[in-house]
């Protein structure tokens, strides 16, 4: 096998020991496009949404204050997810477990995980970074190298939330006929879809708030069959000239601040998924005409997504939720984006509507 992992500094602004990003580096690559040219691609069948990337936002000062601000009050309540997940891994796959984190949303929790880890623990934990695209499956090069490497029963994946949980599914699907358990470890699941998680709450994680200025400055993967061959990772771009936004290690440090104080003990039994998110979705889907439920973004992480890179049509709110949306309304007031009252009984805080070609 010739593709081999990437490291910070060189590759991303995480150390070294963070992560390993079992990717392709593309960034001399021209792959952005602008936004609505992007969407009528996607939604018409003309591209896939992982041939090309978005570019990158930038945000407004109002909205740099709404994440430090986000980033304090949130800090203890994700310290404690990040350590009830942690200790729930290692429950599941001991202490040799292998975190392998979804880039690019999983990837800082995956860092996270592996940090409190150390702190609790003692135990360094190895932690890898791959692609999983929806519709295309995990990278299958990425599995080999793993595969190569370490015990594939040990590896536990991991992301940042779950919307409505079709990564969940596209995981279990990638991974049928091989060693790896198709088990997906997140700090949130508003989506009741998996079995290991931080908190069922959803709230605002902060490192949603942003794009790559928050990721160790790298983009969201890329799988163009022009530019990764066979024998290669999927691919992703870093953006070097980002650095002076860079949030990254600040987003980390604040949450690990907070370790002494949290107790994952405290932490309520897991209950077993029910997949309710996927349910609601698919209600509010038919609701509002439209005709394919990947058009619909249920929670405050998958919002705030379609909000920063999408087109999107309108914003759903439960009431009672405005504690972690300022910085919704905020962007969808920068984009002109209606925000409607949806009903109380949602399981999520807010849903984002992306535009249908043809608007109901």
């Amino acid at each position: 096998m010739s593709a081999v992992p990437l490291y910070g500094p060189g590759f991303g602004s995480y150390r070294a020991e963070d992560v390993a990003w079992l990717l392709t580096d593309l960034s001399d690559v021209e792959l952005e496009a602008p936004t609505e040219e992007r969407e009528e691609a996607i939604q018409s069948g003309a591209a896939h949404y992982a041939e090309s990337l978005p570019i990158e936002f930038q945000p407004s000062p109002e909205y740099q204050r709404l994440f430090h601000a986000a980033l304090e009050a949130s800090a203890e309540r994700l310290a404690q997810a990040v350590a009830v997940i942690t200790e729930r891994i290692l429950a599941a796959r001991g202490p040799e477990a292998v975190l392998v984190s979804l880039a690019r949303a999983g990837t800082p929790v995956g860092v996270l995980c592996k940090r409190w880890a150390a702190y609790a623990h003692g135990i360094d934990l190895p932690h890898y970074a791959v692609s999983i695209v929806r519709g295309r499956g995990i990278d299958a090069v990425a599995l080999e190298y793993l595969a190569a490497h370490h015990d594939p029963r040990a590896v536990m994946f991991v992301d940042g939330w779950t919307g409505k949980g079709a990564i969940t599914r596209e995981l279990a699907e990638a991974l049928e006929g091989t060693d790896f358990s198709p088990e997906l470890a997140v700090l949130a699941d508003p989506g009741r879809c998996v079995s290991v998680y931080g908190t069922r709450e959803d709230y605002l994680i902060p490192s949603a708030c942003l794009n790559s200025t928050v990721s160790g400055l790298v983009s969201r993967t890329v799988l163009n069959r022009d530019l990764i061959g066979p024998g290669d990772f999927h691919g992703a771009k870093f953006y070097k000239d980002l650095a002076h936004a860079d949030v990254s290690n600040l987003f980390l440090d604040t949450v690990c601040r907070h370790f002494p104080s949290v107790d994952p003990s405290a932490a309520p039994s897991p209950e077993a998924p029910d997949w309710s998110g996927w349910a609601a979705v698919e209600l509010i889907s038919a609701e509002h005409g439209i005709n394919s439920i990947n058009l619909v973004k249920p929670g405050v992480g998958e919002t705030t997504r379609v909000l920063l890179r999408r087109v999107p049509w309108k914003v759903l709110v439960r009431p009672g939720s405005e504690a972690d949306l300022a910085h919704i309304r905020v962007l969808a007031a920068e984009r002109g984006v209606p925000v409607e009252e949806a009903s109380p009984d949602l399981p999520y805080a807010c849903i984002g509507l992306i535009k249908p070609r043809e608007t109901p």
